[in-house]
């Protein structure tokens, strides 16, 4: 029998020391999600992207911003804010850090090339959306003013999808998923979406919330009615994760639904190349991370301890609130536009954050956020925007990893089918 080679051995090594700690059972549902196509396991494997950057890169010598860490095409998505306005924005932060601002751009690039292949793009399509997305980020980087995309001032793809979601009333979203009985509404426990979970767990989840709760300006409007797993996703699959019924405005039919994501350390490893501030745990991480680079947080966003383990808290809103590639195959004159407006919101989200515009870090983070610990300033981020040098070595790196991931999709291909994950 012919060896696999070093190398080979060490991606699957890699794979399953990553996912050790994890639900095997939603491991083994992941793996199966990450088969289906190369994008599919490029987005479920953040951690070895930047295990694969190299050390001492050039482009390490790019501004430092706060990134959310695992910028890709469907991390962009529509969801209502505290105001219950309909926005559009980044958004997923489990990976947040502060890091040089060509890793964030360079994932995202991955995923444009990465994401043609499997769209049946020619290569100088995928290449012409990587420039496209580019010179929107360059662009809105040195007007030097972060803005925000609401439902208003959306087009074409994006004003659909959140067209969409202001017709969406909470009583549907209750129906689909719970169930009334005597004008008591509990989760609807189908065993694949919304699993059952035994009492003692139960207990810990509601006492811990409940805890949290009373604390809270309104205690009543977060007192449980239910509770259950939640399995969704596929980067965080096998992870602990909850949706919780809760009062919220008055029974049955103005419930709310209410998400716990167990949070994790950043798959970024950023402070090899800069100081990170110290975070209470790592949902408080991505929580902070959060409100400062979106234009309007999304509802109820909040950090707490759960035993040894933090979570994310957010209120539960529909998961298909966000772009799904394959709808816009052979729809080039669509991608762009829509690749523009990921560019500039990316670009906005790092102004929205730098020293000069986010001027209560220290207020936050306590001072040593100060200084070298806060994001670059926005004069330096327009001179950096103005320097072509950076995107050619980007765009470079992002076509050569592209290969790597392709090559690293095969090998889990094979390994999987022949059991060995």
């Amino acid at each position: 029998m012919k060896q696999q080679d070093p190398q080979q051995r060490d991606l699957i090594a890699r794979i399953q020391s990553f996912h050790k700690d994890r639900d095997q059972t939603l491991v083994q549902q992941k793996y199966q999600a990450l088969r289906s196509n190369a994008f599919a396991f490029f987005r479920g494997t953040c951690f070895l992207f930047y295990a694969d950057w190299p050390v001492g890169f050039s482009l390490d010598q790019a501004p430092v911003v706060w990134v959310c860490g695992d910028l890709h095409l469907e991390n962009f998505g529509g969801y209502k804010s505290d105001a219950r306005k309909i926005c559009f924005d980044l958004n997923d932060f489990d990976e947040a850090a502060l890091a040089p601002c060509t890793w964030e751009l360079g994932r995202l690039l991955t995923s444009v090339l990465v994401a043609g292949e499997v769209l049946g793009m020619k290569r100088a399509e995928a290449r012409a959306l990587c420039r496209s997305f580019l010179d929107a980020y360059t662009q809105a980087l040195i007007k030097g003013r972060a803005r925000t995309l609401s439902q208003d001032e959306a087009t074409g793809s994006i004003k659909r999808l959140l067209a969409e979601l202001a017709k969406r009333k909470r009583k549907d979203f209750l129906k689909e998923r719970t169930q009334l009985k005597n004008n008591r509404r509990t989760l609807r426990f189908d065993g694949v979406k919304m699993r059952s979970i035994d009492e003692a767990e139960r207990t810990l989840v509601i006492s811990t919330f409940q805890t949290w709760a009373a604390q809270q300006p309104n205690p009543s409007f977060f007192k449980v009615l239910d509770v259950g797993q939640r399995v969704a996703g596929t980067a965080s699959l096998g992870l602990k994760r909850y949706a919780l019924l809760v009062e919220g405005k008055g029974s049955p039919d103005e419930n709310y639904l209410l998400e716990l994501k167990q949070a994790r350390v950043s798959a970024l490893k950023a402070d090899r190349v800069i100081a990170q501030p110290v975070w209470a745990n790592d949902a408080e991480r991505i929580a902070s991370i959060q409100r400062r680079m979106q234009g309007m947080p999304p509802a109820l966003l909040n950090a707490l301890s759960l035993g040894k383990d933090s979570f994310v808290l957010k209120e539960l809103q529909p998961s298909q609130d966000r772009i799904v590639l394959q709808n816009l195959s052979g729809e080039l004159e669509q991608l762009h536009e829509l690749i523009e407006t990921m560019g500039a919101l990316t670009a906005w989200a790092q102004l929205r954050t730098s020293n000069q515009h986010f001027n209560t870090l220290g207020q936050s983070l306590g001072q040593e956020a100060q200084g070298t610990q806060g994001s670059t300033a926005v004069p330096e981020l327009i001179a950096f925007a103005q320097d072509p040098q950076w995107q050619r070595a980007l765009l470079e790196h992002a076509q050569a990893y592209t290969r790597q991931v392709e090559k690293d999709y095969q090998t889990f291909c094979n390994a999987l089918d022949r059991g060995a994950l």
